[in-house]
């Protein structure tokens, strides 16, 4: 229907719109336009509240964010109909049918209304039922109607509105909020609204700030001396920023949408003019000047907030602790550090970094006043390049490092005020610096932080119970500082271009150097930083089964104390990129790495044979507690060749050896296969038939996550394809694969799955699983085709080159064929049917999945592998099927 409101509404709305889409990168006019749109909304209301002719003791009030008089693009318009108390209005009929029209018309104008209808008591009841109604309410705001209906409302709302009582509620709920998004506002798909430092937190200070009485606006705050001229100042310009961040958001996602999300990042970029038209640089360049923009006006929002907290709080409550003097410089007013006096930092500059060591090393402090984080904020321009030489800040900026506790908490305080990046300059350069490896889900300089606390928590008892076996390390090791300077560093580098892991290597000599570290600790540090990423490539992606890898892996850590430090700091770094990449497969990788390398150290050169002998001698020992017939195992073990039992620990080779010993009879498997080369086809065909029974068997993995899958079973040129197209089909993923043919033709494959349903229900998966397959495999049907996937939001916003990499071992035995690509359901299906189709031999696969990005490993061999032509067909073919 095109009303005359419903024409002037859109006409109206838009040419808002292309103002706030036209002023660039300026954030002058914002707030004009937000208030304009608002003011466009009031003038259509009042139209369409007048044509409904309500009851002249009725009223109209916008509430929420639209009471506030600013309006987004596409926010909802939150109006509350009022009514007197009087039981009767809400039943009468002709209420009825104007509330109704109303609303419809509100509708088809194109508002998009958000309506509730309460009388004055009934609204004075739920907001103290409610925090959020009653948040709702305290913005509220006459639009039309009853001017004395509104008066006695607010009247009633503020009397029975208990200011205390508020903000416990409203600082309790936002603290739930920042949990949410795991306290930080450096998420790469922030929300410019709810996440910490977005707008909410600045909407948050103006409620407290009003319900308490002490003004409604940013100015009110400085004339009651809660916030200083200069605070007031970056408040507003960084509420700016992320305004026209929100509305300029709205308008490329043409809905409500608060979520910076990767596929929009570019779009809001473009509109800041950040990627003019004609220029070359990427789109991935322009939103990463985008994001550091938003992080930056978060973080000062961060800590502009906290300082508004503390204040209000303060006064609210009418605290007035006393001082409990730590030294002459500060107090400890109630657990928060007090500067003794406004200019202490400006008068003394030695004292900032003292701050953060008297934090740390103070019983009983959990923070900093609301007059220390202001001074802190206020000296940032002191701590420029005299500051950072100065040898006593060096001094005690090597002590916060070296202090053995409380290392986590002051470097993210410090981090959190602009210390950090102030004094450690390097640092500076990667706060807010975006990651577009898609398994990394916080900017640089929070996965650094990140990683930091995770090298910390080896070194505490109450965390032991985490990953035991890097507690056990962490407790034999001398000088924790030495991983803590290594994570500070390692990817401090990142976003210049060349390889970080060297240029992290140089600039943490330079600050060894430049604090005093001795040589060897300083060797040790740049050794960690330069190679922090060997030990999770190698244990991922080579096979930790061949003795040369072993050798050459020892070779470059050199000793068993260098070993230690990069195995901690290697789990403390892959766990900080995302709680989706660690499993406790890559755990098990890694240590099965660490005690291989650790025997070579000692002087132990890998022997294959005493190796294999030690393995079946604890196999034999575990076996014995089952109560297994007398060399049972021997059957077997006989047809299994030594890089079987290279490749599998004690535990599992006893576990298929009680499994699979009274299937094998290898007489009768040697008579059959005999008999059979002389046999018409048809009965050949026949006899192949009656051995052909697959056997599955599985287990909860004994890493502790998800199944282990034993498959035994005659081999086949497409078996791995036919294992892997069963999983998919079930909705499993497959972390490691060890396939391995057995000299009477079976093969013996091993798998470690896992599924999103596991839970309470793996009993029945695993069930399943030893029903199911064996069918499927006995089928013998045609491989079916890759079945069609959709690709995820992220992947599509930055997608992964897909690469293919075949190269041949050392010994030109066997091959390495690497693919990475963007991951997607069905993916090693697809790769299994390409090598199934060239009757490639799967020997082991290792599949590393890094977020929405797959690195897959697999140690192959067959004959055309032989012949170069061959070769580039195989990898087209690879090529084809990773970027499809």
């Amino acid at each position: 229907m095109n009303t005359p409101a419903n024409s002037s509404f859109r006409s109206k709305k838009q040419l808002v719109l292309d103002k706030i889409a036209a002023t660039g990168a300026s954030t002058r006019s914002v707030k004009q336009q937000l208030r304009e749109l608002s003011g466009v909304a009031d003038e259509v209301l009042r139209q369409l509240w007048s044509d409904a002719q309500f009851p002249s003791d009725c009223a109209l009030l916008a509430v929420g964010g639209y009471g506030r008089g600013e309006l987004f693009p596409h926010s909802d318009i939150d109006v509350l109909i009022l009514l007197p108390d009087s039981d009767q209005m809400q039943d009468d009929e002709h209420f009825k049918t104007s509330a109704s029209s109303f609303i419809t018309a509100c509708w088809d104008a194109g508002l998009e209304i958000g309506s509730s209808v309460r009388s004055v008591s009934e609204c004075v009841s739920e907001a103290e039922k409610d925090v959020t109604v009653q948040t709702s309410l305290l913005e509220s705001r006459l639009l039309t109607g009853d001017a004395a209906l509104h008066k006695a409302f607010s009247k009633a709302y503020r009397a029975a509105l208990d200011p205390q009582a508020f903000f416990t509620a409203k600082t309790l709920e936002a603290k739930q909020r920042h949990t949410k998004f795991e306290d930080t506002p450096y998420s790469l798909e922030p929300n410019c609204k709810e996440s910490p430092g977005g707008l909410r937190d600045l909407q948050l200070i103006l409620w407290l700030t009003k319900a308490a009485g002490y003004g409604k606006s940013w100015d009110d705050l400085a004339r009651k001396g809660l916030a200083t001229a200069r605070e007031v100042r970056e408040l507003k310009r960084n509420e700016a920023v992320l305004s026209l961040v929100r509305a300029r958001l709205h308008i490329a996602a043409k809905r409500r949408e608060d979520r910076l999300v990767f596929d929009l990042q570019h779009l809001v970029a473009e509109s800041f003019g950040y990627l003019a038209e004609g220029e070359s640089r990427s789109q991935r360049k322009a939103s990463e000047q985008l994001m550091k923009r938003y992080y930056w006006a978060a973080k000062a929002v961060t800590q502009l907030a906290q300082i508004l907290l503390l204040n209000i709080e303060e006064r609210l409550f009418e605290q007035n602790q006393t001082l409990h003097w730590i030294n002459e410089r500060f107090a400890d007013k109630a657990g928060m550090i007090e500067v003794t006096s406004d200019e202490l930092y400006l008068n003394n500059p030695h004292a900032i970094l003292e701050t953060f060591h008297i934090y740390q090393t103070t019983v009983g402090v959990k923070g900093l006043s609301a007059r220390t984080l202001r001074a802190l904020y206020n000296a940032r321009g002191i701590m420029n390049a005299g500051f950072r030489k100065d040898p006593a800040n060096r001094e005690m900026f090597r002590k916060i490092l070296q202090s053995p506790q409380g290392i986590t908490h002051a470097t993210r305080l410090m981090n959190q005020t602009s210390v950090l990046g102030r004094y450690l300059w390097v640092f500076r350069k990667i706060v807010g610096q975006m990651q577009h490896d898609l398994f990394h889900v916080y900017t640089v300089d929070q996965h650094i932080l990140m990683v930091l606390r995770n090298v910390r928590r080896f070194f505490m008892a109450e965390h032991t119970h985490e990953y035991p076996f890097c507690s056990q390390l962490a407790a034999g090791w001398d000088k924790p500082w030495i991983l803590y300077t290594a994570a500070l560093f390692h990817d401090i580098a990142k976003g210049r271009g060349g390889d970080h892991s060297d240029l992290g290597a140089m600039e943490v000599k330079t600050f060894c150097r430049e604090h005093g570290i001795s040589k060897e600790d300083a060797q040790l540090i740049a050794f960690l930083v330069q190679h922090h990423l060997v030990m999770s490539s190698t244990a991922q992606k080579q096979d930790l089964s061949d003795p040369d890898v072993i050798t050459a892996f020892a070779k470059k850590v050199g000793n068993e104390r260098y070993l230690t430090a990069l195995y901690l700091l290697t789990v403390a770094d892959i766990r900080g990129t995302s709680p989706k990449v660690w499993n406790a497969w890559k755990g098990k990788l890694l240590e099965d790495l660490y005690k291989l390398t650790l025997r070579t150290l000692g002087g132990r050169a890998p022997d294959a044979g005493a190796e294999v002998q030690e393995r079946k001698t604890e196999a034999l020992q575990k076996m014995a507690l089952y109560a297994m017939p007398h060399e049972a195992e021997k059957a077997l073990w006989s047809t299994l060749e030594v890089s079987y039992f290279l490749r599998h620990d004690a535990n599992d080779i006893a576990w298929h050896a009680r499994q699979l010993s009274r299937h094998v009879d290898i007489d009768t498997i040697k008579s059959i296969a005999s008999r059979a080369d002389s046999m018409p086809a048809n009965e050949q065909k026949e006899s192949e038939n009656t051995t052909k029974t697959a056997i599955v068997r599985s287990r909860l993995s004994p890493i502790g996550e998800g199944i282990q899958v034993l498959v035994y079973t005659p081999d086949q040129s497409d078996l791995f394809a036919r294992i892997c197209g069963f999983f998919d089909s079930e909705g499993f993923s497959i972390l490691d694969a060890r396939v391995h043919t057995a000299n009477n033709g079976y093969a013996l494959d091993t798998f470690q799955v896992i599924s999103n349903s596991m839970g309470e229900h793996h009993r029945e998966l695993m069930q399943m699983i030893e029903a199911e397959l064996p069918r499927v495999l006995a089928a013998q049907e045609e491989l079916p085709p890759p079945a069609k996937s959709r690709v995820s939001r992220r992947v599509k916003s930055f997608p992964v080159a897909p690469r293919v990499s075949l190269a041949p071992d050392e010994k030109a035995q066997r091959w390495l064929l690497t693919v990475s690509c963007s991951d997607r359901s069905g993916l090693l299906y697809s790769i299994a049917r390409i090598l199934a189709k060239h009757r490639i031999n799967l020997q082991l696969a290792k599949v590393m999945t890094l977020g929405e990005r797959v690195e897959d490993n697999f140690l192959i061999d067959g004959a055309e592998l032989q012949h170069n032509k061959k070769q580039i067909e195989i990898e087209t073919e690879l090529l084809e099927v990773l970027g499809s």
